[in-house]
């Protein structure tokens, strides 16, 4: 969790007061407070969420209506305190409030409190959609996880790359959709271009919901090239995320060696155990 909380110690109290020292307990782990603070949390969010999925089932909600109602307004109350006494321990609370992790822990006890203020039965799909919105607590899980930051890490630099390659899917399908619409026409199910587009997106994907089927010689041809096509780039974005992941993975671990720092050039990428400088060649 430090490594994901290290972007918050710009935002630390000065000084040695009870802010600083909840600072502490709240948003570091290194200390025996801060592990039992995201013990307890990490076990209310399970908790938390474990009771929104249960309320979702009908049997179960009937006979136990009361005491789901009730945990939620113990976990809300509970979240709502959690936030609080973050927003008094940071320094920049705009800048808490704006981050990710803020909005998360924000979004986590919102729909509770808003269910309150709409009453009444023309709502109720409304405060049903709120409901779902507790989820989202779920999300602050990923703060407790060293792991997390690397994977964001690997998206954010993958993002370009997967964003060309959703482009040409884009356009494939949509080249694939109107040559089925031409070859199959409405009398066989494909009532519009995007109609076709849906069919070639859902077998591109190897879904294959089976609502629209090409029934001429011609289109069962196409349709075998689109599932072949579907099976060759399905793993594009897989490899590019585990190529980030990877290299995120290796500059991590290289960060993390001791450091065999060359006197005469400053060159900080030896090895631990090297004998010369790779940039220099000076006797290290």
């Amino acid at each position: 969790m430090a490594a994901n909380e290290d972007k918050y110690s710009d935002n630390k109290p000065d000084g040695d007061n009870w802010r600083s020292r909840l600072y502490e307990i709240i948003f570091e782990a290194d200390t025996p407070a801060g592990k039992n603070f995201d013990i307890i949390l990490i076990a209310s969010i399970l908790l938390s969420v474990l009771a929104v999925m249960l309320d979702s089932v009908k049997s179960f909600r009937l006979a136990h209506g009361d005491l789901l109602y009730n945990i939620e307004w113990f976990f809300t109350i509970l979240f709502s305190i959690e936030y609080i006494l973050r927003m008094l321990c940071v320094k920049n609370k705009t800048k808490y409030a704006g981050s990710l992790f803020g909005i998360v822990d924000l979004l986590a006890i919102m729909p509770t409190y808003l269910s309150l203020i709409l009453p009444g039965s023309q709502f109720l799909l409304v405060i049903r959609i709120l409901r779902v919105l507790r989820i989202f607590r779920i999300l602050k899980l990923v703060k407790y996880l060293n792991e997390a930051e690397l994977l964001i890490s690997a998206l954010k630099a993958s993002g370009r790359k997967i964003t060309v390659f959703l482009f040409t899917v884009l356009t494939l399908v949509v080249i694939l959709g109107s040559m089925m619409y031409v070859i199959e026409g409405e009398e066989n199910g494909f009532t519009s271009i995007p109609m076709s587009i849906h069919w070639a997106i859902v077998t591109l994907t190897t879904v294959g919901y089976g609502d629209i089927v090409p029934k001429t010689p011609l289109g069962i041809a196409l349709s075998s090239v689109v599932m072949i096509i579907g099976y060759s780039i399905i793993a594009v974005p897989t490899g590019i995320v585990t190529a980030e992941i990877s290299f995120a993975s290796i500059e991590e671990r290289e960060n993390k060696m001791p450091k065999n720092i060359c006197k005469h050039c400053g060159n900080d990428k030896n090895d631990s155990d090297a004998l010369f400088c790779k940039h220099c060649g000076i006797k290290l």
